[in-house]
């Protein structure tokens, strides 16, 4: 049997990390059931291919799965999904992933030369309309 085909979708102009849009959409395919414990993921070499990116920037996302306990790379095997990450390192790679965006978003705002208090109340305007039930949309102009 052979690595099943996967369908990832990568956007170049996000701000998030390549190898961090692999590691969610192969998290995610988990969480839905597309992929299940013991499914072969395509080589490191094969989906830098697909993708048409550096094969390094697969293996780092490949690591970080291999560490959260997600996937299990064996050595002449394969890589294969392993089972779904204990609660602890799905905590470790979200916050991860939290910090890495909040990061991007602050250098973001400093290039457009905003202040600090314009971050704070864009930010809790925001926050108040997703605790209200609305949350933001990347799509959204408002």
């Amino acid at each position: 049997m052979g690595a099943k085909e996967i369908q990832i979708k990568l956007d170049f102009r996000s701000g998030l990390p390549i190898y961090v849009q692999i590691m969610d959409q192969i998290r995610q395919m988990v969480g839905s059931g597309e992929l299940e414990q013991g499914d072969q993921l395509p080589t490191v070499r094969q989906l830098a291919t697909d993708l048409r990116i550096n094969w390094n920037t697969v293996a780092r996302a490949y690591k970080l799965l291999d560490e959260a306990g997600l996937i299990s790379t064996q050595q002449g095997r394969g890589t294969y999904i392993w089972e779904s990450p204990p609660e602890a390192a799905t905590l470790i790679l979200r916050h991860e992933a939290l910090e890495g965006l909040t990061r991007r978003y602050l250098a973001e705002v400093i290039r457009l030369g905003c202040s600090p208090e314009e971050v704070t109340v864009a930010l809790e305007q925001q926050l108040d309309l997703w605790k209200a039930g609305d949350p933001p949309d990347e799509t959204d102009q408002n």
